[in-house]
């Protein structure tokens, strides 16, 4: 009886103790203080059931190699890789914008350059494959010069920064802390585009997003929601308690406090550009609910003057700019890139 009723304690302790383990969830990203908000979750124990260990590696092309065979779960990225990943069919999907250039990315151009027609036949700085690389075409074309009129060099922003400073190159697309380089280190520089010009915001491109394996959407789908409502549940919290918050996602990160309060803010960017100043950040971090009707599965318009669903928009916007490139050779279905299913199951 002693024996059956110690074994009966220990089976009950197990089972306890199994019900309540939390799941693992493997996050990738690169440095970038607006991957920051799952830390701002773990310090705080926001998702108690949920045990996040993060990767941090800096190339892109890696966190995706690692999350479409399984070894991360989660990557934070920039969201021009959504239809490549699915032209591919590199084991991922994109599930989520999750903030928006209010400010951050610039086209900085040297003292010499008066307009987008002096640009040509010279090099300027982008990451090929990259937003930068799409941001500097379209702004080219809206501007009266081809893309391919200009010698596109593929450069990491502090790599571009530095070789505007140089001379190396005549213009770079850049983004915070690495813009205010140039422009504080090389007199006459200037922004001849910004992301708080109407089109970007409008059109949402200059963004970040959500990436999961197919296995934790497939397999875990439970996993999926409860990691999405993580995410943003450490949105929500930073919003209350930006000070302490920023402080957490900067000892993450690696970057200096000033920095992430210059890029993510302090949480009081609204949704009416008016009313803002870029003093209270250059990012502008989507809610939950915001990402839903960016992805079509809430009623109402998302910020900016997008438009309801307008992920879908994104999606060709994009694509048809790889194509261009080279990066792709036709168009994928973006009705079904995305999987916005899994935010309307996280509302």
């Amino acid at each position: 009886m002693l024996l059956a009723a110690s074994l009966l304690g220990f089976l009950s302790l197990s089972s306890i103790s199994t019900a309540s383990a939390a799941e693992t969830i493997r996050v990738g990203h690169f440095s970038w203080p607006g991957y920051g908000f799952l830390y701002v979750n773990e310090a705080n124990n926001l998702s108690p059931d949920l045990n996040f260990e993060f990767t941090i590696i800096e190339d892109p092309v890696q966190l995706f190699a690692l999350l479409g065979t399984n070894q991360l779960d989660v990557v934070f990225s920039t969201i021009e890789f959504g239809p490549i990943l699915a032209a591919e069919d590199m084991g991922s999907k994109l599930v989520a914008l999750s903030n928006l250039a209010f400010g951050s990315d610039d086209i900085i151009v040297r003292p010499d350059i008066k307009s987008a027609a002096d640009l040509k036949g010279k090099q300027v700085a982008v990451m090929e494959g990259g937003l930068s690389h799409i941001m500097m075409g379209i702004w080219l074309e809206q501007n009266g010069v081809n893309w391919d009129e200009v010698e596109m060099v593929n450069l990491f922003a502090g790599d571009a920064s530095a070789a505007m400073i140089s001379g190396k190159v005549a213009a770079a697309e850049l983004w915070e802390p690495f813009k205010s380089q140039v422009l504080e280190n090389l007199p006459g520089s200037r922004s001849l585009a910004g992301s708080l010009e109407p089109y970007w915001l409008e059109s949402g491109l200059i963004a970040d997003a959500i990436f999961m394996s197919n296995d934790l959407l497939e397999n875990r789908r439970e996993l999926a929601v409860k990691t999405l409502q993580g995410i943003f549940a450490g949105v929500e919290h930073w919003r209350k308690n930006a000070d302490s918050a920023n402080q957490i996602i900067a000892d993450a990160v690696g970057f200096p406090i000033e920095d992430v309060e210059a890029i993510i803010g302090n949480g009081r960017l609204t949704n009416v550009v008016a009313e803002n100043d870029t003093k209270d950040g250059t990012l502008y971090i989507y809610s939950l609910k915001d990402t839903a009707r960016f992805c079509g599965v809430l009623e109402g318009d998302p910020p900016f003057g997008q438009k309801n669903g307008q992920m879908y928009n994104h999606w060709d916007l994009t694509q048809t700019w790889w194509i261009r490139f080279g990066f792709m050779t036709s168009m994928t279905d973006s009705a079904t890139g995305p999987d916005c299913a899994l935010v309307k199951e996280a509302l």
